[in-house]
């Protein structure tokens, strides 16, 4: 059984029997994407964690591109009647959006186990453990025979609308140059299954030596990579030129570690 953003109002800290639960099938598992409290958010969804496999994305409660004004969501690409639904319950409707793109992607919308979300974003549950990542949706079944604990909270960003899926990279880079400079640095992966847009790394004082890293999540599974482009700025005119340079740049996939 796989649960989309099941029901909050009437149905979360009931019985078992009331709502859905791990006990229902051989296989429960959930993509919760509205379980912010109904009073006062108007969270349709459930928060707590119900399945074998409990996932949320981009934290659970708000969803990336649920947060347009209203004239541009109801006049939407997908038309006046989906568009006025989503005014209505968007983080709620991304449930489906989802698992409808995840069956097109099965290397997709990898969830992270984690205790937190915060934790998620800020890579401590990063790469996936040894025995991998469940993905979130139609092939999340394929990780049935690996589950443990209790309960397995799941994380993961999306885009802000389709196609959906995004994937975890940890870049660390390791400058090179002869003096402190103030500016950015940003990092574009290239790979034999596709390319990446620029991501920033860091910003502020960049000084030579050190290592800085960044997860980022990229638009593209680029496969094995190739090469990496490094591009730093400075924002502003330096006249004494200065120069910097990366002397390693590491990537890790959360996958295959």
């Amino acid at each position: 059984v796989s649960g989309l953003d099941p029901a909050q109002p009437y149905f979360q800290g009931t019985p078992i029997e009331v709502r859905l639960d791990k006990s229902d099938a051989e296989f429960v598992d959930v993509i919760h994407t509205d379980s912010a409290p109904t009073i006062p958010n108007l969270g349709f969804g459930m928060r707590p964690a119900i399945g074998h496999l409990d996932f949320y994305p981009n934290g659970g409660e708000e969803m990336p591109g649920c947060d347009k004004n209203p004239i541009s969501q109801i006049v939407d690409l997908d038309g006046i009647w989906e568009g006025t639904r989503d005014f209505i319950a968007c983080n709620h409707l991304r449930s489906y959006k989802y698992y409808s793109d995840s069956i097109i992607y099965p290397d997709g919308f990898l969830g992270y186990p984690c205790p937190s979300y915060n934790l998620f974003k800020d890579g401590t549950c990063f790469p996936c453990p040894e025995d991998g990542c469940p993905t979130m949706g139609h092939y999340a079944d394929r990780f049935k025979d690996k589950v443990k604990t209790e309960f397995t909270k799941l994380y993961l960003n999306t885009r802000e609308a389709k196609d959906f899926p995004l994937w975890r990279y940890k870049v660390s880079v390791t400058l090179s140059g002869k003096s402190k400079v103030k500016g950015y640095v940003n990092v574009a992966l290239y790979g034999t299954d596709g390319n990446t847009k620029q991501h920033q790394i860091t910003e502020g004082t960049l000084k030579p030596d050190n290592t800085y890293t960044a997860y980022i999540d990229a638009e593209v599974n680029v496969g094995e990579v190739t090469k990496v482009k490094f591009l730093w700025n400075n924002n502003w005119i330096n006249p004494t030129l200065p120069k910097l340079g990366a002397a390693t740049i590491t990537v890790e996939v959360g996958q295959n570690r």
